[in-house]
């Protein structure tokens, strides 16, 4: 099990981007597959994107497809979160999470994940 840890959150005026980074201490991220959800409070954690652990595919709600990127550097054992285009609807707290060697035909479910950051805040202004 990896602790990862988030960063890069804050406040962004609508139309503009935010890159939030994803870290693992202590493991070789490369082994484990990543996704990014997201919670705004009375709601459930939503996904947002995963990469999978092997091959690089990657996998994108409907709601943020061709404006998030998800990525790896596994020389950084970083993955990130390149958010264009920022609507005041993408505000919440957004959460990194892990699994070694995740299915990824199950990445978009948080059932999946056995690691999770503490989340960062993404606020979004109008």
């Amino acid at each position: 099990q990896v602790q990862p840890v988030e960063s890069g959150g804050g406040l962004v005026q609508a139309g503009g981007s935010l890159r939030l980074s994803c870290a693992a201490s202590g493991r070789t991220f490369s082994n484990y597959a990543v996704g990014w959800f997201r919670q705004t409070p009375g709601k459930e954690r939503e996904f947002v994107a995963a990469l999978s652990w092997v091959g690089l595919y990657t996998y994108y709600a409907d709601s943020v497809r061709g404006r998030f990127t998800i990525s790896r550097d596994n020389t950084k054992n970083t993955v990130y979160l390149q958010m264009n285009s920022l609507k005041p609807e993408d505000t919440a707290v957004y959460y990194c999470a892990a699994v070694y060697r995740g299915d990824s035909r199950r990445l978009s479910g948080v059932d999946e994940y056995d690691g999770w950051g503490q989340g960062t805040q993404v606020t979004v202004s109008s």
